[in-house]
């Protein structure tokens, strides 16, 4: 559990400068968070390092960076609005309660259901979002939301190029330093020695704090507390554990490697409880912090850890330092993300997939840049079972013949289920069928309660017209459906003479 994944001193190396940059990227982007949940920007720094240490150490997916994020913020807005910051630290700890609870159910598994258009709109949602968090940084600070323009605005600019240049072109040259590190310390350098008069980390606010000390949150320990709380403890475990596993997955398919969705329930669970207890506002896996500690090397559990240490180190020791780091160098480095994290492919094949799926990726996208990705990815998934159901209702049918007994055989074809069920009724005609009815379902199943409900309605009709229907071929999970359902199917199981599917039944 607790392997760092390095056997070497160059992985050692890549690892510890890989999680030394996406520290440096974590600082603003945990102060924004805080800003949003309208609390102290060392809450949001505090949660930083303590979910990105422990969802490290204790999750499913090597690589992965943790920390306060904006889907979870906007969550907790109205939380501190109504009954303050320590109802916030009592929600993130029940929070981590449920996350634990779903690793342990193992409700991680579920995430396989999100289709392939639902997961590229939420990548694409989720590169514009990034994209458009940078953009409140080409205000002037303290303007009341002013624009930047003129000098300040050719300035602000030319570092985010320069930025963007050296990430893109340094590679080529070396691989020693990781680009976005490089990029940041050589813009950070231009702008000391030359006192360029733009943007820093500084102008956001102060970073400079102590160690997270252990904090029981001062609310009332009754029901009262717990029901106020629980509302938003269930909707930060779910947009945590969704955003989480869902960068997983996009990690596994950068990565060629394969994470454990349960383990990073219980890892996000051990990780938001203990900051709950030490002061933090709680998060989740972030795909941009991920994405750049991917991209620099870090593959491995060290290097979500060192960037942990090095927040808690910024914090302590070096936040003077990290106060005059130019926030166009770090912009710079979010819009690389930005563009690595678009799937750009997804526009090429557009014309190409189904109407529906090309729906849904742009709807998934739209719903995660106006809303949430939780939102985004439960419409998204409903969506796409909608438009499924509606395709297969229509793939039920039958062939019917007469046996030499005088009884007429319906062979059915297609899933029968909830959207077939109409179809299903329109392929019967009581009343103008011989005494003796036989459905063969050799070829169909049994799926659901409506099904159930549909074959108790046509035997009903068969009955009132004083005939006999029968049921062949069930599949094994068909019949154990109609057994569970008692008396509501009102039909005769049929003895299959091949199979004997029917047997207990009988005996």
């Amino acid at each position: 559990m607790f392997q760092l994944g390095c056997k070497n001193r160059v992985c050692f190396q890549n690892e510890i400068l890989s999680g030394l940059t996406v520290a440096l990227a974590l600082v603003p982007e945990a102060v924004a968070f805080a800003f949003v949940a309208g609390v102290d920007p060392l809450v949001g720094l505090y949660a930083a390092f303590m979910v990105g240490l422990l969802a490290s150490i204790f999750g499913g997916r090597p690589g992965m960076i943790s920390g306060a994020t904006g889907a979870m913020a906007v969550v907790m807005v109205a939380l501190v609005a109504q009954h303050g910051v320590e109802y916030l630290f009592a929600a993130v700890v029940l929070t981590g309660l449920i996350q634990i609870l779903a690793g342990i159910l193992r409700l991680g598994k579920y995430i396989r259901i999100v289709p392939h258009p639902v997961m590229l709109g939420f990548v694409n949602g989720l590169a514009i979002v990034i994209f458009l968090a940078q953009i409140q940084n080409f205000q002037i600070p303290g303007s009341d939301g002013e624009w930047m323009s003129g000098a300040n605005l050719m300035i602000f600019g030319s570092l985010i190029v320069l930025t963007m240049a050296i990430i893109h072109y340094l590679p080529k040259l070396t691989t020693v330093i990781p680009s976005s590190l490089a990029a940041i310390l050589v813009v950070s350098l231009i702008v000391i020695f030359f006192n360029v008069d733009t943007n820093t980390v500084g102008d956001l606010a102060s970073i400079k704090g102590g160690f997270p000390e252990f904090h029981l949150p001062v609310v009332p320990f009754n029901l009262e507390t717990f029901y106020i709380i629980l509302p938003y403890a269930i909707i930060l475990a779910a947009v945590g554990l969704i955003e989480s596993l869902l960068t997983l997955t996009l990690i596994d398919d950068i990565t060629g490697t394969r994470g454990r969705g349960n383990r990073e329930c219980v890892g996000q669970g051990i990780a938001n409880t203990a900051t709950g207890f030490f002061g933090g506002m709680g998060g989740c896996a972030m795909i941009g912090q991920s994405m750049i500690n991917v991209n620099s090397g870090g593959h491995q559990r060290l290097s979500g850890i060192s960037a942990a240490l090095f927040l808690l180190m910024f914090i302590m020791f070096a936040s003077n330092l990290i106060e005059q780091i130019p926030m166009a160098a770090l912009v710079g480095v979010m819009f690389i993300v930005v563009i690595g994290t678009f799937e750009w492919s997804s526009l090429r094949i557009m014309k190409k997939i189904p109407k529906t799926d090309a729906f849904v990726l742009i709807l998934v996208s739209g719903v995660t840049v106006f809303t949430d990705l939780a939102v985004a990815v439960i419409v998204g998934v409903i969506v796409s079972a909608l438009f499924f159901a509606w395709e297969h209702a229509s793939h039920i049918n039958v062939k019917s013949y007469d046996t030499k007994e005088g009884s007429r055989v319906y062979e059915l074809n297609g899933p029968l289920f909830f959207g077939s069920v109409k179809n299903f009724l329109d392929l019967f005609t009581p009343a103008d069928d011989p005494d003796d009815v036989i459905i063969e379902f050799q070829n169909s199943r049994v799926a659901d309660h409506s099904a159930i409900e549909a074959i108790d309605n046509l035997a009903e009709k068969y009955i009132k017209a004083g005939k006999k229907l029968h049921l062949r071929h069930l599949s094994p999970e068909c019949k154990e459906l109609l057994h569970n359902a008692g008396d509501l199917v009102e039909v005769n199981m049929m003895e299959d003479p091949t199979y004997h599917v029917a047997d207990d039944q009988l005996s």
